[in-house]
């Protein structure tokens, strides 16, 4: 997954891929391999050679996939995170500009289905959660862009998506 960190006030391109308990992220050209362990919820062990960190993350609105921001804290240091995604700066519409035709959505990095929350020909409203993929032992709920009817769920319990891949589309 390629997107733009705002951290505290700075830009950065970033790219991330998730495997198991290890990550690949390269921010602005420069790589790191970090292993990640999860300590409770939100707590995490950060791991990169002999660099062991201690990272707390806490959502502050809605999820970074969507365009949320959330906070930070590393090395006893406070961030401001906020993620940008340059597929949506593009095309010049956000979450809610789906208002006419079918709204898809696409899973916005790797990882596992964990739960679908509705069926095909459910009625939902803008913002209603339609499926829970988890990456980095994070669980990110897929929301609704838009109100309307799910036309169709292409993803089960328990199957790996990868990013980009079509989840759900509601008209």
């Amino acid at each position: 997954m390629k997107v733009k960190a705002n951290l505290s006030g700075t830009e950065y391109e970033v790219s991330l891929s998730v495997a198991d308990k290890s990550a690949v992220v390269v921010v602005d050209g420069r790589r790191y391999e970090i292993e990640v362990r999860e300590r409770v919820r939100g707590e995490y062990v950060l791991i990169n050679g002999t660099n062991v960190y201690k990272c707390r993350v806490e959502q502050r609105q809605k999820p970074p996939a969507q365009g949320g921001s959330f906070a930070v804290a590393l090395r006893e240091t406070n961030y401001d995170v906020a993620i940008v995604d340059p597929k949506r700066l593009r095309s010049g519409q956000s979450s809610t500009a789906h208002q006419a035709g079918a709204a898809e959505i696409v899973s916005p990095m790797p990882g596992k289905i964990v739960r679908v929350l509705l069926e095909a020909g459910a009625n939902v409203a803008a913002g209603d959660g339609v499926i829970v993929v988890e990456a980095m032992k994070m669980q990110n709920e897929m929301k609704a862009p838009k109100a309307g009817i799910v036309i169709s769920i292409n993803a089960k319990e328990g199957a790996t998506v990868n990013a980009g891949d079509l989840l759900a589309v509601i008209e």
